[in-house]
Formats: C-alpha cells, structure tokens, sequence
C-alpha cells in the first residue's frame, strides 16, 4: 500500500485530539509509514443519521501499489 486517506464524519466526540494516534495504530497494522496516513474529521452539518448523531460514516481512499 502506498497511502491511506480516511475521512470520518460523525457530530460527536470531536477526533482532534485523537487524529495521530489514529494515524499511528493504522499506519502499524497496515505496514506502511504514519506520514502516508491522512485523516480528516467532519461533520454533517445536522442532515440525517450521522448529523442528529446518531451514527458515524467513514470514507476511505487507499493507493495500492503493485509490487512486481
């Protein structure tokens, strides 16, 4: 794998404070660097499920590399 981007949405708790450890235990259990993981934490503004907080929704882009 060559990087992780990870987007959590979700009103509550607030991630801030837990992004680099996040970053770190991802980075470990996939093998790769912590500077090659990005996440990012967003709201959604108050619209359905996710924004009365009543759930959390996650996006995830990962770039693979071959290695052969």
């Amino acid at each position: 794998m060559s990087n992780l981007d990870l987007t959590v949405i979700l009103e509550r708790p607030k991630i801030k404070d837990a992004i680099e450890e996040m970053r770190a235990r991802l980075a470990g259990a996939l093998g790769i660097d912590r500077n090659r993981v990005s996440i990012k934490g967003k709201t959604n503004e108050g619209v359905d499920a996710v924004g009365r907080g009543e759930a959390i929704a996650a996006h995830a882009v990962a770039l693979l590399r071959s290695r052969s």
